[in-house]
């Protein structure tokens, strides 16, 4: 078990998104968020006390975590530092990073002269089975993007929450490193070998009753040639019965990748559900999630608007508005 409360490691995150695995801890347990540590020149501000790692430690905090998740997952000389004073000063370190904790021989040397505990997030405990395809009871559903980082995760944790608010059976099924840093459990999916990433998702989500919610945190997306392997995985290994379209409408290009533009949500929906209809022949988009924080509320009411008139399906910020729209979707399945 990883140690709460956590200090947030932001390091010298370029921008927001580059911090999305501290934001996903800020937003969906505040109470395990004591402070954030940043380097100089960081672009990225969580609105949490700044705190050197003595003013953590008094605070309470136990375990420093890497939020950021930087291209590559790699862990800098100037992160280092900081890294190993942490040991020292009595934290534990987690990390989802590609770049793991237990491969720098200098922190395990730490880590084991100090008594403390190094948790990767990233690397698969269970030896998962190769996908099968076969039928599974229960229902699930699988929340899509047009990029990477556009609220997909969001999406699916909303969706719990006003569920289980209502009664309804629900579970959110994490995929990534900060949706398991947030819930404790999942599959680290970018970590698992290919062959077996699409078992990985089918043993994530088994059978459940007939009534029950699988809500299955989507990663990556089919149009972001860098990563597009694992939103595959999912489509096909989630068996979906509902797909929610994801989609940031301010973005320039997608997330790295300066020459691709974002397709529309048209190209999407049309491009993912044949793929999903491959396993689940019966699935269904059912509605629409925009991720609006960088439009003022009129402006993000009125897109949302829009875009329901042009899908003709309900859309809405979920985080922002409320998830009660696509839940109502799923409710009517």
């Amino acid at each position: 078990m990883i140690e709460t409360p956590y200090l947030l490691f932001l390091g010298d995150a370029p921008d927001m998104l580059a911090a999305k695995v501290a934001i996903g801890i800020r937003d969906w347990r505040p109470e395990h968020a004591v402070g954030q540590f940043r380097l100089e020149g960081c672009g990225a501000d969580l609105g949490l006390t700044d705190m050197t790692l003595a003013e953590a430690k008094d605070a309470g905090a136990k375990t420093l975590v890497i939020g950021v998740a930087n291209r590559g997952g790699v862990i800098s000389k100037e992160w280092k530092k900081v890294l190993v004073t942490a040991l020292e000063e009595g934290f534990d370190l987690a990390s989802g990073l590609h770049n793991l904790l237990r491969d720098e021989p200098d922190l395990v040397a730490v880590a084991e002269a100090t008594g403390r505990t190094l948790h990767d997030v990233r690397v698969p405990s269970v030896k998962y089975p190769i996908a099968d395809g076969k039928k599974r009871k229960g229902k699930r559903c699988l929340a899509v993007g047009t990029d990477c980082s556009v609220g997909k995760m969001y999406t699916a944790m909303a969706m719990e929450r006003e569920m289980q608010e209502r009664g309804m059976k629900a579970t959110f099924r994490a995929t990534g490193q900060t949706g398991i840093l947030i819930t404790g459990d999942g599959v680290p999916l970018d970590a698992v070998i290919a062959d077996f990433m699409a078992g990985s998702v089918e043993y994530l989500t088994p059978d459940n009753d007939d009534d029950h919610w699988d809500l299955i945190e989507g990663q990556g997306s089919l149009f972001h040639v860098s990563y597009s392997g694992v939103t595959m995985a999912l489509v096909h290994g989630g068996q979906p019965d509902a797909l929610i379209l994801c989609h940031e409408p301010t973005r320039a290009h997608m997330r790295g990748l300066p020459e691709y533009q974002l397709p529309s949500l048209q190209q999407l929906r049309d491009t993912a559900l044949p793929l999903a209809r491959v396993a689940n022949a019966a699935c269904q988009v059912v509605g629409v999630s925009v991720n609006t924080q960088h439009m003022g509320e009129d402006e993000a009411k009125a897109y949302l608007a829009k875009v329901e008139e042009e899908m003709g399906l309900p859309a809405t910020d979920p985080y922002r508005f409320g998830s009660g729209k696509l839940v109502d979707a799923l409710a009517a399945i």
